[in-house]
């Protein structure tokens, strides 16, 4: 099979590199209160959960709502990392209105509870629709976890962190009694007179010894996680103890795994007495120093960008660091690359309906992210169109000032996979059905000389 000649390849690494070193966010709506988390519901709105207690609406021209969507700061704790910490839409909030919040409750113990919108005004929910959904004791106010996100599966999932003070010194990450050191794992739509049911692929599922909600242990503070929406591999950030922050992926269908705390920090031994063998363990994914003078503190889990504006950084796993502000990409293969502080104390990732990416600032600014656009050599860009993109089945490239000679499709190691020659056309369709999901270089040159380079994205 041919190879893409010598350019292109230079091309396409110059491409990643480049895309090293413009990474960035920008501020994007700021006069948030502490902000946490952030969601959406599949619309043109992202929902901004403040530590305080509230959750706002942020519309899509940077304003935000006067009268916040939910306000429970009545019924909080706001101290230490205690206060209002995750948000999760039911996978059928459209038809049902409801949504999951997790919180510290006044005594400091954690509370997962169902509240409703307002049938009459989607921007407001409803205060009195509060159901509880799970509780459990907080012995300290640090490591409450805080992350909650509905599963491919339509399970609701819960980040618990080991309850706190340093070291978990009553070793509850690997007491598979307890709740706390874990993400757990529910079936929300239940029957009868229960909250919820255990899922019965739970790993624990039917043993009364165990609790039967973990789906996974030995969890330190994964403070956020997330699913890849396209494979949908679980991904947890797990803010380490003195020297290394922890990032974790895993298939989403892995039930029962260990990812070794107190036993490990990371891939570093910290306390293995009465441990099990370091063979039934999962270590990291990723990691990173967090040791004294290395500036950072507590890694802040992310989410895969598989948005379509910035194509050379699709299917990367973004991270930040609360104290150094340094913004971290993890791809396919482990590799962690640091590009540096980019000006916020991170706390939260997440997307709008376009899967667009935004990180949350806990000093009160949202930021979107800004990465690289794909170059064009010798084309105005609005003279080229490629559609759609993501793509399943076939592409359409049209251009408006010139006729396309050629459309070569190749993937990113240079093999060629798909070519169009001699066409001399205005617009071309061409089947892409036959290519894999994944990252995709389209050369299109035109009949008086000119060449172009585009991302394609399949889906």
């Amino acid at each position: 099979m041919k190879k893409i000649p010598l350019i292109l390849l230079l091309c396409l690494i110059f491409g990643v590199a480049d895309a090293q070193i413009t990474i960035n966010f920008i501020p994007f709506a700021d006069g948030f209160n502490s902000p946490l988390d952030i969601q959406n519901v599949g619309d043109d709105r992202l929902f901004i959960v403040e530590q305080g207690g509230r959750i706002k609406i942020l519309n899509a021209d940077g304003t935000t709502n006067s009268t916040p969507f939910l306000d429970i700061s009545s019924l909080i704790s706001n101290g230490s990392e205690q206060g209002l910490l995750g948000l999760a839409f039911h996978p059928d909030y459209a038809t049902n209105g409801y949504f999951y919040v997790n919180y510290t409750k006044i005594n400091g113990n954690t509370r997962i509870a169902r509240f409703s919108v307002d049938p009459t005004d989607p921007n407001i929910a409803l205060f009195d629709s509060d159901l509880t959904m799970i509780e459990y004791d907080q012995p300290f106010p640090n490591h409450n976890g805080g992350g909650i996100a509905f599963g491919p599966d339509g399970f609701l999932y819960i980040a618990t962190g080991d309850g706190g003070s340093g070291g978990d010194p009553g070793n509850r990450a690997q007491n598979t009694e307890l709740l706390l050191g874990k993400l757990l794992r529910i079936d929300i739509d239940f029957v009868g007179g229960s909250p919820y049911s255990i899922p019965p692929t739970n790993p624990f599922a039917g043993d009364p010894s165990k609790a039967e909600e973990i789906w996974a242990y030995g969890l330190r503070n994964p403070f956020r996680f997330s699913f890849d929406s396209l494979t949908n591999d679980l991904w947890i950030g797990d803010v380490g103890q003195n020297d290394v922050e922890e990032i974790d992926r895993v298939a989403s269908t892995e039930a029962g795994v260990n990812y070794g705390w107190r036993c490990y920090e990371g891939s570093e031994p910290f306390n293995t007495t009465g441990c099990p063998d370091p063979g039934v363990l999962e270590f990291p994914f990723a990691e990173y120093s967090s040791a004294s003078g290395s500036g950072n503190c507590s890694v802040t889990g992310g989410i895969v960008y598989r948005g379509t504006a910035y194509p050379n950084e699709y299917g990367l796993y973004f991270a930040g660091d609360v104290c150094s502000q340094r913004i971290f990409t993890v791809d396919d293969a482990g590799t962690l690359i640091d590009h540096g502080s980019k000006g916020g104390s991170w706390v939260g990732f997440g997307v709008d309906k376009d899967q667009e990416l935004y990180a949350a600032d806990i000093g009160g600014t949202i930021y979107k992210f800004e990465g690289t656009i794909l170059g064009v050599n010798d084309f105005d860009a609005a003279e080229i169109a490629m559609t759609p993109n993501p793509a399943n089945d076939q592409i359409t490239v049209t251009l408006e000032n010139s006729l396309i000679a050629s459309i070569l499709i190749s993937d990113i190691k240079g093999s060629l996979l798909i070519s169009e020659e001699n066409l001399s056309e205005s617009s071309k369709t061409l089947s892409v059905s036959s290519l894999s999901t994944g990252l995709y270089i389209v050369k299109i040159a035109t009949n008086d000389g000119k060449s172009a380079f585009k991302k394609l994205i399949i889906k």
